[in-house]
C-alpha cells in the first residue's frame, strides 16, 4: 500500500503545484481584462490578441483548475443521500463513482479531444481574428486537462481504499490522507 500512496502523494503535490499557478492566473486573467477595458475606452484602441489571451487563462482555470477543486474536496457533490452514509459508506460511495463514472469519463473526452488537437497542430492553426493567437496550444489544455483530472481520481481512490483497509484516516477538508 506505501508504494500506491506515495503515487497518490506525487499526483496530489503536482495537481497541487498546477492549482498555485491557477490561482495566479485568475489574478492576471483580471489584470489583463481590466487592462484591455482601460485601453479599448480610455485610448480607443483594442488588441484581439489580449482579448484571446484572457479566453485562453479562463480555459486553463477550468480544465486544470478541476483537478484541484477535486483534490482539496470542493467540488460540487449532491449531498443529500451522501450525508446520511456512515463515514465507511461515504469512502465507498466515493471510490464507486470515481472508479465507475469519473476516471472513464475523463479517459473518454481526453481520449476524443486528442484528434481536436492534432489536427489544430498539424495545420499550425492559428486565429482567425487579426491579431490572435495561436490555436494548438489552448486545444491541447483540454485533453490535458481530463488526463490530470482522471490522475486525480485514481489518487482519491488510493486514498479511499487505504482509508478502507485502515492504513490511513481521510481529512474531511481537505481530504489529506493521515497516518
Amino acid at each position: 500500500m506505501r508504494p500506491l500512496l506515495a503515487l497518490s502523494n506525487a499526483i496530489d503535490a503536482l495537481n497541487e503545484k498546477i492549482g498555485y499557478v491557477c490561482n495566479l492566473l485568475v489574478l492576471l486573467a483580471c489584470l489583463v481584462s481590466a487592462a484591455n477595458a482601460m485601453i479599448r475606452y480610455a485610448f480607443n484602441d483594442s488588441s484581439n490578441g489580449w482579448l484571446e489571451l484572457q479566453w485562453y487563462m479562463f480555459a486553463i482555470l477550468v480544465m486544470f483548475g478541476s483537478a484541484y477543486t477535486f483534490k482539496r474536496n470542493e467540488h460540487v457533490r449532491v449531498e443529500i443521500f451522501y450525508l446520511t452514509l456512515s463515514e465507511r459508506g461515504q469512502l465507498w460511495l466515493d471510490m464507486i463513482g470515481t472508479l465507475f463514472f469519473l476516471i472513464p469519463s475523463c479517459l473518454l473526452l481526453a481520449y476524443l479531444s486528442w484528434p481536436f488537437f492534432m489536427q489544430a497542430y498539424s495545420v499550425g492553426e492559428t486565429s482567425a481574428n487579426a491579431g490572435g493567437l495561436i490555436r494548438w496550444p489552448i486545444k491541447f489544455v483540454i485533453p490535458a486537462g481530463f488526463v490530470m483530472l482522471a490522475l486525480q481520481g485514481v489518487s482519491e481512490v488510493i486514498k479511499r481504499i487505504a482509508a478502507l483497509q485502515g492504513y490511513v484516516t481521510i481529512d474531511a477538508k481537505y481530504e489529506r490522507p493521515t497516518q
